[in-house]
């Protein structure tokens, strides 16, 4: 009987969930990482240790499996940005976690310079910082990352499934 195994990589911690054909539960771990707040309304992770623990997670997990895996499903924090190289597949920044608040006054400030229907033409978004691109946009100018030839951007799951795939895959 064909198995499928969910990894979730939440706010505060990772699991790893494995049901069978019929629906049933075959096995659930999880392992908590740590929460950096570097300033107030700053939330940071270390993607790193993300890794880690999903590693970890599915390890523990698999071991207690009888049956082959079919499936890997990934769900996350979905707009956490990363910024990684992809020579090394190491982080080059703290991932900035969703309820950050840190690009909050740039996203106002492109707002009032006109800028929200164009975005919301290309992504069918708002300006927020809940979203990722001013997070990805303050690593560049604030927070040390080079723009070059090895960098990647991404979400949580995106890291994660190119972490997966051996960096074959980036989407």
């Amino acid at each position: 009987m064909a198995v499928v195994i969910s990894l979730d990589a939440g706010t505060t911690g990772v699991r790893a969930f494995a049901v069978d054909e019929a629906g049933d539960t075959l096995g659930f771990t999880y392992r908590e990482f740590t929460q950096h707040f570097p300033r107030p309304g700053w939330v940071e992770h270390d993607a790193a240790e993300i890794w880690d623990a999903i590693v970890a997670v599915t390890r523990e997990l698999l071991d207690t499996l009888t049956e082959p895996v079919a499936a890997i499903g990934i769900t996350d924090q979905r707009e956490t940005a990363v910024a990684w190289d992809r020579r090394t597949g190491e982080p080059r920044h703290r991932a900035i976690v969703w309820q950050d608040r840190r690009t909050a006054e740039r996203c106002d400030e492109l707002d009032a310079a006109g800028h929200l229907p164009l975005v919301r033409e290309r992504t069918g978004l708002v300006l927020d910082a809940y979203f990722s691109a001013s997070k990805w946009e303050w690593m560049l100018r604030h927070g040390g990352v080079e723009a070059d030839e090895h960098l990647a951007l991404g979400t949580i799951d995106t890291w994660l499934l190119w972490k997966l795939t051996g960096g074959e895959v980036h989407a």
